[in-house]
């Protein structure tokens, strides 16, 4: 892959399943012109999303226990969608599209933005954890490591998609 070209981690969480939201998100990546290089739907167990959420991502680090439990809490209410997507600076592409991981914050036209409302503020008073509906790597050298977390070698495909002419 050339220094532009970069593969990212999309898990489509339980609250975007639950509300049928999957398919409509998904046309968003791909009409970008993202490429779809492997997927799954899987309700990983709690050692799992403890290695996503904290030996990679450092939540309960950053934000402490309560938060921490919380996600792990939602990230487990059902089954979720891992993808991986490729495409030109795919990374903060994909961060671009999904909005600020407050919905509130998200400006109309990203995903968090068209399609949840949350404020962190009503989270907190209400103990509960903010309804997002995808998680998005943050950037390339998490991407990396969240990828190989989530998939093995085998469960990456190569192909030719006809858009990426206009694409890449």
């Amino acid at each position: 892959m050339s220094n532009h070209l970069e593969q990212t981690l999309v898990l489509f969480k339980p609250d975007a399943l639950q509300r049928g939201l999957v398919g409509e998100i998904l046309t968003r990546f791909e009409r970008v012109g993202l490429r779809i290089v492997a997927t799954k739907m899987l309700a990983p167990d709690h050692q799992h999303y403890y290695k996503h959420y904290e030996e990679i991502g450092t939540l309960k680090t950053r934000a402490g226990d309560k938060i921490f439990d919380i996600t792990l809490q939602m990230m487990s209410a059902g089954p979720v969608i891992a993808m991986v997507f490729e495409g030109v600076e795919a990374v903060a592409l994909v961060r671009k599209m999904v909005g600020a991981t407050e919905p509130k914050s998200s400006a109309p036209g990203t995903i968090r933005g068209d399609y949840s409302h949350m404020s962190y503020g009503y989270a907190d008073d209400a103990e509960k954890g903010i309804p997002n509906l995808i998680h998005a790597s943050g950037d390339p050298a998490e991407a990396e490591k969240e990828i190989n977390h989530w998939f093995s070698g085998d469960e990456m495909f190569d192909y030719q998609a006809l858009h990426e002419k206009f694409t890449r």
